[in-house]
Order: C-alpha cells, then structure tokens, then sequence
C-alpha cells in the first residue's frame, strides 16, 4: 500500500508529491502529460523571471522524482474508490491502494464527483487545507476554484493538501520549512 497517490502531474500534483515524498512518505504521482502548462509561458511565477512551461514541467518533474523520490508514473486513472482503510485508485495498468490521495486534475472534477466528493456550485468544496467532504480525500487548483486559475496557487494549493497530511501522519501541525544545514547539495548531472 501507498502512503499518497496523487492524480495529475502539473504544478498542485508535483507539489503535493514533493512535499509528500520529501517527508518520507511513500509517493506514486499518476499523470498524462496534458497540463495547461504546455500551452503557458510563465512570467508570473514568483521566483521565475521568465520560463516555457514545457521547461518548467520537466524541471518540476526532475525535481520530485530524482531530488525528492516521488514515483511519477504516466497512466491515467480511471476511478477512484474510497473504502474503510484508503482508497483504490484504478488504471489500466491495475489497481493501487493508498491512505490518502490527491486529486490535481485541472479543471475536470469527474473523479471527486464519482468519489462522491461535495460540491459549491460547480467546484469541489474543500477547506483551507484542501480536503474534500471524503476524509484524506484531496481536491486542489482548478477544481476547487472557479476563476483564480494560476500554476502558482495550484502548486500552493498541493503543498497545503501535502502538509495536511503530513500534520495527519505525525500527530501535529507539521511545517516544512528548511534551513541551509538541512538542505542536501544536488549533485550537478
């Protein structure tokens, strides 16, 4: 069993599996490749001057899989099931069972809605920390907003669901916050 499945592998998804993996939880982020961001230029990114999105997706990707340990494997997910002890989340590769899973689907709601997820209108009703009515069940970025469709608020947005689960999995308000003696230099490729 996983700790996290994540579904959708833009920035909420790469997000949510960073912060995940990062903190030692056993991460499967499951994408296709189609986010916004391939049609994107960023040049509102706090941090990026200017970047293609095609180059911030593959930075982003290298960076929870081979910085961070995130497993990214490119299947789409079909279902999602929620039973007593997690979730089964369904491909046409197999099923794969999980404690949590987050949802970073862009705009398409299907899988909350199947899951049996509340809604506001036409968005997934969540809390500030991104969890939706089913327990350890994640919506973020475009599926839970109407308008305030931006790459930056998706990735904040993965990184609150992340760290909801990391404060569920330690006991306390869990804060990922490094210092420069705990970062580990990344070896030049």
């Amino acid at each position: 069993m996983t700790d996290v499945i994540v579904v959708g592998g833009g920035p909420a998804g790469l997000s949510a599996g960073l912060f995940a993996s990062k903190n030692d939880l056993d991460t499967v982020v499951f994408d296709t490749d189609e986010t916004w961001l391939h049609k994107a230029h960023l040049y509102n990114y706090l941090g990026i001057r200017s970047m293609d999105g095609d180059v911030f997706i593959q930075r982003a990707r290298e960076q929870a899989t081979k910085d961070h340990g995130v497993d990214l494997r490119e299947e789409e997910v079909s279902g999602v099931e929620s039973h007593d002890d997690g979730f089964t989340v369904s491909t046409a590769e197999g099923e794969y069972d999980a404690d949590y899973v987050v949802l970073a689907t862009g705009a398409n709601r299907d899988l909350a809605e199947e899951v049996g997820c509340t809604f506001d209108g036409d968005v997934v009703d969540v809390g500030v920390d991104m969890e939706t009515s089913v327990e350890n069940l994640y919506a973020t970025g475009a599926m839970v907003r109407d308008q305030e469709w931006q790459a930056i608020i998706s990735a904040g947005d993965g990184a609150a669901a992340a760290l909801d689960i990391l404060s569920k999995e330690k006991g306390e308000h869990y804060h990922d916050f490094d210092t420069p003696s705990d970062v580990i230099p990344i070896k030049p490729k």
